[in-house]
This record gives C-alpha cells, structure tokens and sequence, in this order.
C-alpha cells in the first residue's frame, strides 16, 4: 500500500519557499561586520578605547569603592560635597542657558550677516578649544579681579564661574548651530515673510524648529563640559567653600589633604552626571533622526 504524504512550505522573507529560518538571524546579525575596516580594525579601535578611557575610569570608580558602597555614600553626601556639587551643578545650567541664547545669536551672525573683521571672529570661536584654560582665568582676573580696570569685580563670586564657564564652553553652541544654519532652507522663510508674519514669528515658526535640535545638542555639550572644567574657574572663583568652591576644586582640595576615596568619590558623581547628560542628549539626537527619516 502506497501512502503519499504533502508537505507544505513556508514563505521565507525572501519571498522563495522553505522552512522560516528568522528566528535564527539575530544571532547572525551579531556575528556579522560590515564596513571597510573588518574585525581587525574593529579589535584594534575598541582595545585602544578601552586603555584610553575604560580602564582609567574602572580605576577611579575602584577607588572611590574601597571604603565600599558606605564609604562612597558617605563621602559623595558630606556636607561640603553636596555643596559642590550643587554650586557646580546650577552654575553648569546658567552657563548652558547663558550660551544657548548668545551662542544661536552669533551663529546667527556669522551665517546670515557679513561685517568687516568676520573671518577673524569666526576664528576667535574657537580660540578657548586652543587655549589654556588657566589663562582665560589669569585674563578675567586681571579683568574683573580687585584690581578691575572697568571696574567690575567678579573675583571670588558666582557670576564670575558664570563668564569663566562662558568663555570655554562657548564654541560648542556656535559649532552646533552653525552648520544647521548654513543648510537651511531660506525660500521657506522668504515665503513666511511674504504672507505677511513679522521677522520674530518667522524664526519662531519656521527658523526655531529647525534649529532645536542643533541647540539643545550644544547647550548639553556645554552644559558637560562646564560641570568638570577647572582652569578657567581656578583663580577668578576665588574657591569658597558652598559659596564659589566647583567640584573640581573640591577634589583637588581632598587630594591634597590626603582624602584620596572622598576625591575618587566626588569625581564618580561628576561622571554619573556628565555620563547622564551626555546619554539624554543621544536619545535625543537618534529620535529626531529617526522621525527625519520618517518624515522622508
């Protein structure tokens, strides 16, 4: 007796016939390279990165762990740690705020406007990313210190981390905004402008948007820098304890009493911090991307 059976398939995602095989393929898709560098080059970038900033930070975070998790607790929660860190903190947000405006306004122009001496100030952008950062804070001490020649003394006051903090994180709102602006559509605007909206509700309806992005990624940007930065705020911040004092000058004042697990803690916290704006700010940028996409 002759028994036939039939047997069905399956479309695969490929659109032919078998058996459906895509349970399997995200375990390939982890064990495929693509691009021009191979795993070699792959290898030989993360291996670098790890030497260059994971070991380093596994060390700090180590240390700031050998008194264990109540030793750092108690080190990162003392009194004068809090205090520097929220003096560090707010002066951080003032800053990313203060150059958010003025940043997007230079941009603006050195884009949109010319002027005699305009190359030169597109150069001076980015002079704090070449400069010494303990000079800017010789200059505005010298500037704004007791012995002012315009008379105006910031020496030792918030305000004064307020312009050192300007100073260096400057250039990450210009250089955001800068190439957005360059690229955007200009007959989109003109047209607002012809069906009657004044300039303000032009840039507010139609420029702003455009930008956001790009100014919420250099007011972040800068808002991370400010948070570490020690040269600059070194002289003019005068390091008055829960007054002027930055996390920064905390940690070296530990350091150099021989408080070696309080400064690691310090320095883990103002790293949690920078580590968290810095991630906010890429889930960000990948979800306006990704609408961008969509919106194509």
């Amino acid at each position: 007796m002759l028994v036939t059976t039939s047997t069905t398939t399956e479309p695969t995602p490929a659109g032919g016939v078998g058996p459906d095989v895509s349970p399997r393929r995200p375990l390939r898709s982890w064990l495929r390279f693509t691009g021009s560098v191979g795993p070699l080059g792959i290898a030989t970038a993360m291996l670098w990165l790890s030497v260059i900033v994971l070991l380093p930070l596994a060390a700090l975070t180590a240390s700031a762990f050998d008194d264990g998790w109540s030793g750092f607790w108690g080190a990162v929660t003392d009194p004068p740690a809090l205090a520097s860190l929220r003096v560090t903190v707010l002066v951080s947000l003032a800053v990313a705020l203060l150059n958010v405006v003025m940043g997007t306004m230079i941009a603006w122009v050195l884009v949109r406007d010319d002027f005699p001496g305009k190359g030169l100030v597109n150069t001076l952008i980015d002079l704090p990313f070449a400069l010494p950062t303990i000079v800017a804070s010789i200059v505005l001490l010298a500037l704004y210190g007791p012995q002012s020649p315009v008379d105006i003394h910031l020496n030792a006051t918030r305000p004064g981390l307020v312009v050192a903090l300007a100073f260096v994180t400057l250039p990450f709102v210009v250089r955001s905004v800068q190439p957005v602006l360059i690229e955007a559509d200009r007959e989109v605007e003109q047209a607002a402008l012809s069906l009657g909206a004044d300039n303000w509700t032009t840039f507010r309806r139609v420029v702003l948007p455009t930008l956001a992005p790009a100014i919420i990624s250099g007011g972040g940007l800068a808002f991370a820098r400010a948070i570490g930065e020690f040269g600059s705020v070194v002289l003019i911040g005068g390091n008055i304890p829960r007054e002027t004092q930055v996390a920064s000058q905390y940690i070296q004042q530990q350091i150099e009493i021989d408080r070696p697990v309080n400064a690691a803690a310090v320095s883990v916290a103002l790293l949690v911090i920078a580590f968290v704006a810095l991630l906010v700010l890429r889930v960000f940028a990948e979800r306006t991307a990704r609408k961008e996409r969509e919106a194509r």
